[in-house]
């Protein structure tokens, strides 16, 4: 049977289960990925598991997030992780090293293999011909201590690229079009594979471009062949020996079907304030900036800055304009310094951050307040940047470097130069030693965690009742992100491996109210929340399932979840649960009861409905779970952590 790439790299690394989709499956994991943000509760789960060592062939450890040194938290958990990995037989990645999904790129992606990260970009080195995905921390410890990991086979979107990219449109511009066509969940459920003559236009960067916003259609991943181009940037990096091809076979299908012709393309933006409110820059051409931002895991590659180097090149920004350069790596930092691009940049009045994801996640470089900026990051989230009511632009490094220039939204090929072609260094600085090696196993157990004050264990949490009686405390929309469960950004981030202190912070910019209501319910039956579509959309955070439930929630009721958010929910013992009929959710409001008999009976029919009483109303209606029977003795026992410990 003629297979496709995605197909392949499934069936080369199938546990369990049959590859139809929406069947539950579960994979061999060969590599991980974690970062600061998720990383700290991970290696804390991996302290609980009472791991030896780390069973995949490779697990990487970056500090990209945390990098603000206000005071002694984000240093802490630097050191607590530098020890974690080196108990554990973890490569490590100090700060300053840059964004996870770059570096790995360069120094330990390998074609045909599974990657596993706690950050929804993972899907980033499906660029690579890997089976790359984002997961919840708890996931992503389950596989470095040897095990399987679970999802429901996705469907096969195969998107055919012909064509060749004009002038001033680039990678970014490609993935916006299928943000434009497909919205922030058209990927559900879907691995996105990419072929045909097009791709011969597309460097292995310009793919990392495209498939690391795979996570912002909701894709379960994103899925590039490994041809010449990746031969090349392997070689490129000195690596050509971890090269192997790996094309569809002749005559391979897809489950669904998509087509983009690259040369009919043209600039595109994402206005405010969502990835998929994607129009042409040029409709909303004249609108003023107060910023430019280049850079992130979603444009990290060395001529995504040259290009935005060359533009700006003996010109000044307008005034006003706050220019920021946020480089993504060491490596491509060293060289863009090389070839004099830098100089570029800062005679041109730029700003010069440090490698990591900064602004990208609110950790500095927050916009003024009532003013727009452009962004080459994957999301523009509500405020994601780091102002409340934010106004961010998604668009390409060309669009951001020339409305810098001119000091308003501009289509930049209404510029009065030409476009300038960049071309990565004949002779590249290549960081070979960039990441710290797994120390031997003898060395490694005597190694002890380094713990600073701000660490704090996870706390037990108890099975699921039988029966929850239970007020609903919020009620939400469709498209509530992770970000807006509980925040990222310099005032939330460093308390990640403290979750009493951290849930203080949950639901905050929907409801102030919600944690004080929280813990009124708490030491009673707990607590239900009501959402829209794709709740649960944007990052991996763990945390905005454990500390809802850390806070009391039992159960999450809405039209659709975000698959990794309602994998988390599983994996904290709080159940899922979906509208049999949508029209239901208007049915219920803040203060409504819950009711729910025979919990466990109901989970262990082989159907996935349940019958709920809406108490006050005096109403019955049907939901359903979609659990698997696996899934369904996770949640019975209070979530994963308590399923491991109860069947070791």
């Amino acid at each position: 049977m003629a297979l496709n790439v995605a197909k392949k790299l499934i069936k080369n690394h199938l546990a369990s289960g049959e590859m139809d989709p929406g069947e539950e499956i579960s994979l061999k994991i060969d590599q991980t990925l974690t970062q600061d943000a998720t990383g700290t509760m991970v290696m804390l789960e991996l302290e609980a598991m009472n791991l030896d060592r780390a069973k995949t062939e490779a697990s990487a450890q970056y500090v990209d997030h945390n990098l603000i040194q206000e005071d002694n938290k984000n240093p802490d958990d630097h050191l607590f992780l530098e020890s974690a990995a080196q108990r554990f037989g973890l490569y490590y990645s100090r700060p300053g090293n840059g964004v996870s999904h770059p570096v790995h790129m360069q120094r330990l992606a390998i074609p045909g293999k599974t990657l596993l990260g706690s950050d929804s970009h993972t899907c980033a080195n499906g660029c690579m011909g890997m089976l790359a995905m984002g997961a919840g921390g708890i996931d992503v410890a389950m596989a470095i201590a040897g095990e399987p990991f679970y999802i429901k086979m996705p469907e096969i979107l195969g998107v055919k690229l012909t064509g060749e990219l004009p002038d001033w449109v680039s990678a970014k511009d490609v993935i916006l079009e299928m943000l434009r066509r497909h919205d922030v969940k058209g990927g559900v459920g879907k691995i996105i594979e990419y072929y045909g003559p097009g791709l011969d236009q597309l460097s292995a960067m310009d793919r990392h471009v495209i498939a690391n916003m795979g996570a912002e259609l909701g894709a379960t991943a994103t899925v590039f062949p490994s041809d010449q181009e990746v031969k090349q940037f392997l070689r490129s990096q000195n690596r050509e020996n971890d090269w192997i091809e790996l094309t569809a076979d002749n005559g391979a299908t897809y489950d669904l079907h998509d087509e983009i012709n690259l040369s009919d393309l043209e600039p595109l933006i994402a206005k405010p304030s969502s990835p998929g409110n994607v129009v042409p820059v040029r409709e909303i051409a004249g609108t003023p900036i107060y910023q430019s931002y280049i850079g992130s895991s979603a444009n990290p590659g060395y001529r995504d800055f040259a290009v935005a180097a060359e533009i700006v090149k003996g010109r000044k920004v307008a005034n006003g304009v706050s220019y920021d350069i946020n480089p993504t790596s060491r490596q491509m930092l060293t060289n863009l310094v090389k070839e004099m691009h830098i100089a570029s940049l800062l005679q041109a009045d730029a700003r010069l951050h440090q490698a990591g994801c900064n602004g990208c996640i609110g950790m500095g470089q927050a916009p003024a307040s009532g003013r727009n900026s452009l962004r080459t990051t994957p999301r523009n989230f509500p405020g994601r940047s780091g102002t409340k009511e934010d106004s961010v632009f998604l668009c390409s490094p060309e669009t951001a470097a020339v409305s810098a220039l001119f000091g308003e939204v501009t289509d930049p090929r209404t510029a009065d130069f030409a476009y300038p072609k960049v071309k990565d260094p004949a002779d590249p600085n290549v960081e070979e030693q960039i990441l710290e090696k797994p120390l031997p196993l003898d060395e490694a157990r005597k190694v002890e965690l380094t713990k600073g004050p701000n660490i704090v264990s996870i706390p037990s949490m108890g099975d699921l009742p039988d029966s929850l009686e239970i007020p609903v405390i919020l009620k939400v929309g469709d498209n509530i992100s992770t970000d807006e469960i509980l925040a990222g950004g310099a005032r939330v981030l460093p308390y990640r491996s403290n979750l009493p202190a951290i849930s203080e912070f949950t639901f905050e910019g929907v409801d102030t109210g919600y944690v004080q209501r929280a813990k009124d319910t708490k030491e009673n039956s707990g607590h239900a929340v009501v959402g829209g579509y794709n709740y649960g959309q944007g990052s991996s955070r763990e945390h905005a399932a454990l500390a809802p439930r850390y806070l009391g929630l039992k159960v999450a009721l809405v039209k659709d979840f975000a698959r990794i958010h309602w994998q988390n929910l599983v994996n904290f013992g709080v159940l899922p649960l979906t509208f049999s009929d949508e029209a239901d959710y208007d049915k219920l409001a803040d203060g409504d009861t819950l009711k729910l008999d025979n919990v466990h009976e109901q989970l262990k029919k082989d159907n996935s409905k349940m019958k709920v009483t809406l108490k006050d109303k005096n109403e019955t209606i049907t939901v359903e779970h979609n659990l698997s029977p696996r899934q369904k003795d996770i949640l019975l026992e209070g979530g994963l952590i308590n399923w491991i410990k109860n069947n070791e």
